[in-house]
């Protein structure tokens, strides 16, 4: 029995418990004043999380830390003032569609989803760089703002890059993974729902430390499993062939996973190979079950060796109620009831298991009732249980996947008409985490390492499967493809054939198109190979692209404008955006999904936006008069966004305050 405490509540680690919650990095342990190590607040860490400059600390604590590790936190915590704008002409169903494309690095796209999508997604995937020594990482500055850096560099170098190869020779060889990798897994943790969890692919070469900085971001208590991809035997090792990779898990709130009794289940594999064979013998012999069963186990021996429906060849036998296996009916390790059971032909008590029954007798006459004991030819036989397959096709999820990952270079190969992308990651396996880790209907699914795109044709084929809509977004650098960067003459022939690739659609040579024309050709073959069942799948994708503000620094610093600079400033906005590029800034500041519906209407000869059903009202359009105000105010939105110079006089100025409050005083009004 539990003791009673006979003490108040302990505000400290009640005050620990919520800081953990918030920010786990800043939880650590020291020794008391007994001598016993205790929890206790990192004071420092989090000073630094609370700051928007650096903080030094002396105290010696156990402690994870890297040079410019503050530095990275920095960079997590600092703002930027950079915008995503729409591009139709890459999209696929861009009017309709709910998943999205983004071109940009991914740090400061997760801080530009921060305020859109924080708590909003259920899944992460990622497969960053594993750091081999010939990986590229990002160069994120940290001498300088992000705002500077955007203006300084454009976001890349002037081949098109913000990435860097990171040798072994390179001094900062690991500080330099982890500076890139920790940021955005800091920014990544807020986007995840109370249930949601992330995924991260890994190789032995950066697997202990990824695993100590997710313990520090998400919290130890968070760590689900290390998953093992086993990917098939590699003749590249000097001593011991590595032939598989892990996949690190974490939850974003264990607790919230405990109080709430979610439970992970996966289907079997191979399962719907049994039934459409099961189904093709029911035609053939209709109702003789024992031809039907002699069928199934001569299909199950003819299968080859590997297939997953052989791991399921004991489910054999077959009655009018399904597939099934005789399963043992006694007790487990022993000590079970004992009681008698008659034969249904010869009316003797059965031999009874030395193990005892499985159940105790009121239960076993109801099984005996249903027809799930079948009985041997006479009472000397001990009976056994009926385990039926559509009762047994979920289990909990195995923490190793044997999947030989030439499969999916294969398959991608086809997919492409050529070998374009080395290494892609296993639709498949994705697809299974999708599925047990309970991504379901309008839930997201986040992958802002995307490379080749695998993430998105998952969940293609998580929804052809259970037909319902899950949504993905997807984050790449346009990161340029060069025979020159290859190491090895495999890299440059499959750079070789995505740069032809490249040239046969008329796109820039970079991974963002190869990974958009993978989503294109794999939404048009699913839907061409099932038709009749993908009328409603969503195979379509808004792409979006990073770039620096649709504002004019004016904007951001109207005290710096000089009086000679007025007129020439009179427009804070720049001159080459367009009024959907203007839209979705305001649809980022604002909080509103970027796969809302927008629908583009004219109100007197004006552009007009409505964004989810009126939720959102813009209009950007230069003259707006009372008329246009007030049809505006009448169709009640959330919100109404209009440029601040759109007014078209003074009166109308005057009038528009007036306009809302009586037709929408509850609707916010803002202005660019």
């Amino acid at each position: 029995m539990d003791k009673l405490k006979l003490h108040s509540l302990n505000k400290v680690e009640a005050n620990i418990d919520r800081i953990a919650e918030l920010f786990p990095n800043c939880v650590t342990e020291r020794k008391g004043e007994s001598g016993e190590v205790e929890r206790a607040i990192d004071f420092d860490m989090l000073r630094q999380e609370l700051s928007s400059v650096i903080v030094e600390g002396k105290e010696e604590r156990y402690q994870f830390t890297w040079p410019d590790k503050k530095k990275s936190i920095l960079l997590a915590n600092s703002p930027i003032s950079a915008t995503l704008r729409p591009c139709r002409e890459e999209s696929v169903d861009f009017d309709t569609t709910e998943n999205l494309y983004i071109e940009g690095d991914n740090l400061d796209v997760l801080k530009l989803l921060q305020e859109t999508y924080m708590g909003k997604i259920k899944m992460i995937y990622i497969d960053p760089p594993y750091n081999t020594g010939n990986d590229f990482v990002y160069e994120d500055d940290f001498a300088e703002s992000a705002d500077a850096y955007m203006d300084r560099s454009g976001q890349f170098d002037e081949q098109g890059n913000r990435l860097v190869q990171n040798t072994e020779s390179n001094g900062r060889f690991h500080t330099d993974w982890l500076n890139m990798i920790y940021p955005r897994l800091k920014l990544a943790k807020d986007l995840l729902t109370d249930d949601g969890v992330i995924f991260i692919s890994i190789d032995e070469n950066e697997v202990n430390a990824l695993k100590t900085v997710c313990d520090e971001i998400f919290g130890q208590s968070n760590f689900i499993a290390e998953l093992i991809w086993s990917a098939g035997r590699k003749n590249d090792s000097k001593y011991i062939s590595i032939s598989h990779e892990y996949i690190l898990c974490y939850f974003r709130s264990s607790l919230y996973i405990k109080e709430h009794s979610i439970v992970w289940r996966e289907r079997k594999q191979g399962l719907e190979d049994i039934y459409t064979e099961y189904e093709r013998l029911r035609k053939q012999f209709g109702n003789d079950n024992s031809a039907v069963a002699a069928g199934m186990k001569k299909w199950y021996k003819g299968l080859p060796n590997g297939h997953p429906a052989k791991d399921h060849s004991h489910y054999c036998n077959v009655d009018n109620t399904g597939i099934f296996f005789a399963d043992n009916i006694s007790w487990p390790g022993g000590g079970g009831p004992k009681y008698e059971i008659l034969h249904p032909i010869t009316n003797k008590p059965v031999k009874i298991p030395s193990r005892g029954w499985l159940t105790n007798e009121k239960t076993m006459s109801e099984w005996i009732r249903q027809g799930r004991v079948e009985f041997g030819p006479d009472e000397s036989y001990v009976p056994t249980l009926k385990s039926y397959l559509k009762e047994r096709e979920y289990s909990v999820p195995y923490s190793v996947f044997y999947q030989d990952g030439r499969a999916s270079s294969k398959r991608l190969a086809s997919l492409m008409s050529d070998k374009v992308f080395e290494n892609p990651k296993d639709e498949d396996i994705i697809k299974r985490i999708i599925e047990f880790s309970g991504v379901t209907e309008n839930d997201y699914v986040l992958d802002f390492f995307s490379g080749s795109a695998t993430t998105a044709h998952s969940v293609f084929l998580a929804n052809l499967e259970d037909s319902r809509r899950r949504h993905f977004i997807l984050v790449q650098i346009p990161e340029e493809i060069s025979e020159s960067k290859a190491k090895t003459e495999r890299s440059k022939k499959v750079a070789k054939s995505a740069i032809k690739l490249c040239d046969e659609l008329n796109v820039p040579h970079t991974i963002c198109e190869i990974g958009k024309e993978r989503i294109r050709r794999a939404g048009r073959k699913i839907k061409d190979e099932s038709p009749l069942t993908t009328a409603e799948l969503d195979t379509g994708f808004r792409v979006l692209k990073l770039d620096s503000s649709n504002m004019k620094e004016v904007y951001y610093t109207p005290g710096e404008t000089k009086q000679e600079d007025m007129f020439t400033l009179a427009d804070n906005i720049k001159e080459d955006r367009s009024a959907e590029d203007l839209l979705f800034q305001v649809m980022l500041d604002l909080g509103i999904l970027l796969s809302s519906k927008i629908e583009e209407r004219s109100i007197s000869g004006k552009k007009v936006f409505s964004v989810a059903d009126n939720f959102l009202i813009a209009c950007f359009e230069n003259e707006l008069t009372d008329e246009v105000i007030t049809e505006i105010a009448k169709q009640k939105p959330y919100y109404f966004v209009t440029r601040d110079s759109a007014i078209a006089s003074d009166s109308v100025a005057t009038n528009f305050e007036q306009i809302f409050a009586a037709y929408s005083p509850e609707t916010v009004r803002k202005v660019l």
